[in-house]
């Protein structure tokens, strides 16, 4: 096989791979999302739970329905380094977000005093759309690594027959 053709199925594959991975994360983010939402709209309007009590509680359950999506699905053909490794990574940087998503609901309730279900609910979404971006980095990078190939063996030089 020639070099450009080499490249060329190496680019293809790379962005088979990518385009697999942001739609499988696409998916089990968007039942995640719904999920969260949903519970953040049920005990905070209808169980009458606390704003940023509900977000945690939202984000908390919708977590770990994504940690199995995601591990078993759309990052399912990368390296495995453990159940409890991948969901401690997964929990620090679902972490980070979550701490990200309470600051923001926060700030919207209490310095700018806003009660509305609905006002709430569009801080959430959008911090939910920065922690998207993020967790998709991250778990690329961190949680579910790339299997790294071992290194092709270096072929020793013997000398020819005859030289000394």
């Amino acid at each position: 096989m020639t070099p450009p053709s080499q490249l060329r199925q190496r680019v293809q594959l790379a962005w088979r791979t990518l385009a697999r991975e942001l739609g499988g994360f696409g998916v089990v983010g968007g039942i995640a999302f719904l999920i969260d939402l949903s519970v953040f709209q049920a005990l905070y309007a209808h169980a009458g739970m606390g704003a940023v009590t509900a977000k945690l509680s939202s984000t908390l359950v919708s977590m770990t329905i994504a940690f199995v999506g995601h591990r078993y699905w759309s990052f399912s053909h990368r390296a495995r380094t453990g159940v409890k490794r991948e969901y401690l990574l997964f929990a620090v940087v679902n972490g980070l977000t979550l701490l990200l998503g309470l600051a923001l609901v926060a700030f919207v309730r209490y310095p700018l005093g806003q009660e509305s279900a609905f006002v709430l609910q569009v801080a959430n979404i959008a911090s939910i759309a920065v922690g998207t971006v993020i967790r998709f980095f991250a778990y690329r990078q961190w949680v579910f690594p790339v299997e790294h190939a071992a290194p092709a063996p270096t072929p020793r030089c013997e000398p020819l027959d005859g030289a000394a």
